[in-house]
């Protein structure tokens, strides 16, 4: 597992989401660190953690693995930021393992059934093939898919960042082998125990995220906090890239109501 902290002050773990990394929070963690010791992680099976063929990368693995890092990083209640199956690792976290957040920033987070878009649908049925097409066609496909998390144009830095890890003989068959790993089993176990949390929870969610719709949010909002569910206009699935002040900002809030 490849992870890494910077700043000072009581911990904030930070939960990336799919196809991405931990080099989402980039532009985020650096408005975070006068306050709080931030903490991040790849994924098992992303970025530049380990990558092997078998692998389990499902969301049953990423909820025992923030385990694992939270014992092993000596963090007993952090306060939480998560994105996309960042959000649903959290919410295991909390709901199926026992873990307990001083505060839950999550936005636009895989967590409601149902999820999963045609092209991962799709590709759920053709893991063989997509993993061995070549490797300009990957990559073609690669950014195509990429760029539909964003409202704006990724530009050409940001797009090399989330695509590097995806292609060579490695990473192209990791990145269709953690799309067919996708099941909504790991949701459903969990969403029926679905409460309010003890901790300030912010639910956000880009308007026009076409990857989940906003009235997942919204209903998210009312199972588990006790703050309506705040729209972030201009902005799709990736909110990192679209709206990340709207990120800070949102952290900032929440973990001020938990002092």
């Amino acid at each position: 597992m490849r992870w890494g902290y910077a700043g000072e002050g009581p911990p904030l773990v930070a939960l990336h989401g799919t196809p991405f990394s931990s080099q989402v929070w980039r532009r985020i963690v650096p408005e975070l660190t006068d306050r709080r010791t931030v903490y991040w992680f790849d994924l098992a099976g992303y970025g530049r953690s380990e990558m092997r063929a078998g692998q389990d990368v499902s969301l049953a693995v990423q909820g025992r693995v923030l385990c694992a890092l939270l014992r092993e990083w000596g963090l007993e209640r952090p306060d939480v930021l998560a994105h996309d199956f960042g959000g649903a690792t959290a919410l295991r976290g909390y709901f199926l393992h026992d873990l307990r957040y001083a505060s839950l920033t999550i936005f636009d987070a895989v967590a409601l059934a149902p999820w999963g878009s045609p092209f991962v649908r799709h590709v759920r049925r053709h893991e063989e093939a997509f993993a061995g097409m070549p490797g300009y066609m990957h990559l073609a496909l690669l950014k195509a898919y990429l760029q539909t998390a964003a409202k704006n144009p990724l530009g050409e830095e940001a797009m090399e960042i989330y695509a590097a890890p995806w292609v060579g003989p490695v990473g192209q068959p990791a990145f269709y082998r953690q799309i067919t790993q996708m099941d909504q089993k790991y949701t459903d176990e969990m969403e029926r125990l679905y409460r309010a949390m003890d901790c300030p929870v912010s639910v956000l969610w880009g308007v026009e995220d076409e990857w989940i719709p906003l009235e997942k949010g919204v209903e998210l909002a009312g199972l588990i906090g006790d703050t309506p569910c705040v729209r972030v206009p201009d902005c799709g699935h990736l909110m990192q890239e679209d709206r990340p002040e709207a990120v800070v900002s949102a952290v900032l809030k929440t973990i001020a109501r938990g002092i």
